[in-house]
């Protein structure tokens, strides 16, 4: 058994597991990367390390230096894992939060250390960020990651998901993953681009105007910068949309296999299944998808014992992402 120095190292080389049973087309493998393996539970990891250690390299952050604040907008993982880093850094964390989240995600802050800031709920994420943005400006003490347009978020993929997925799966065809921040489609794209051009890259996303956990339309408005200084609308081969009940089906469909995941997982094993069916029948595919993160967090939501049509409009009020 290998020993760790710190949980920090237990970040990334995550297990990818076969899938292929929810396949539509026999002719067509789908391999899931079970990102829920991080130490904080989920693919952002990755992002919250990266982005600690790239502001300690550029002298933002001192390690050790007393009284350090962080600000960070977060309606979903990045909050939580950021929280373990900073605890484990010593640095303080305030997270602006939508008031509407799920009791989970505040538990998870709270348990890690984070002080909370609450942003309208009726306002999403993009209202926390419009509030962090604001009070970064009034507290130029404080140090904004700003995930949405920090190159560390590519970039933590580009150096880790993407070698470990062409490691692991060397005949792979397709990427699938959600359009969120887009770090986890920029990075592992721009990597698999230089070392296995033929790849398409494919982006799940809601339609406009509806919310569909972890994920975001770019329709709505908000388009990351990281998504626009990588190029993002020449990468993507297929942008995919899925809804809110696809996702809820398909989170479902999960557990047939035993994974236990969370809504936003589903909502990319909707897409991967979308991809499967557009595949030739005299052709053969190897697409890999990411498995965000574990249904654990999700578990106030009743969307694996509730009649879905209630699960789907508590979706609506409630972020559970």
């Amino acid at each position: 058994m290998t020993r760790y120095a710190s949980v920090l190292d237990l970040i990334g080389n995550t297990p990818i597991v076969d899938v292929s049973a929810l396949s539509p087309n026999p002719n067509v493998t789908i391999l899931a990367k079970l990102e829920g393996r991080n130490p904080a539970g989920s693919v952002k990891d990755r992002v919250a390390l990266s982005l600690v250690e790239a502001a300690e390299a550029d002298g933002v952050l001192i390690p050790g230096k007393p009284d350090q604040v962080l600000i960070e907008p977060s309606s979903g993982n990045t909050g939580i894992a950021l929280a373990m880093v900073c605890r484990l850094r010593g640095y303080h964390l305030k997270v602006v939060l939508p008031s509407n989240v799920s009791p989970e995600r505040r538990q998870l802050l709270l348990a890690f250390g984070a002080e909370i800031i609450d942003s309208p709920g009726s306002e999403g994420s993009n209202g926390a960020v419009r509030m962090a943005q604001k009070l970064a400006l009034e507290h130029q003490e404080w140090t904004f990651l700003y995930q949405y347009a920090n190159p560390a978020n590519p970039d933590a993929h580009y150096r880790t998901t993407g070698p470990e997925i062409l490691r692991d799966v060397p005949e792979i065809t397709h990427f699938i993953a959600g359009l969120g921040t887009s770090g986890t489609l920029m990075g592992v794209g721009r990597y698999l681009r230089e070392m296995k051009p033929d790849v398409q890259i494919w982006a799940v996303e809601p339609p406009s105007g509806e919310m569909v956990d972890g994920l975001r339309s770019l329709e709505d408005g908000y388009i990351p910068p990281i998504f626009i200084e990588n190029h993002g609308a020449e990468m993507l081969d297929r942008k995919v949309v899925v809804r809110a009940r696809e996702s809820i089906e398909w989170t479902r469909r999960m557990t047939e296999l035993g994974l236990f995941v969370g809504i936003s997982s589903g909502a990319i094993m909707a897409g991967a299944v979308k991809c499967a069916k557009l595949i030739p029948e005299d052709e053969t595919a190897t697409i890999v998808t990411i498995v965000c993160d574990d249904g654990w967090k999700y578990l106030s939501t009743g969307a694996w014992s509730d009649d879905i049509d209630d699960v789907v409009e508590r979706a609506k009020k409630i972020i559970y992402f």
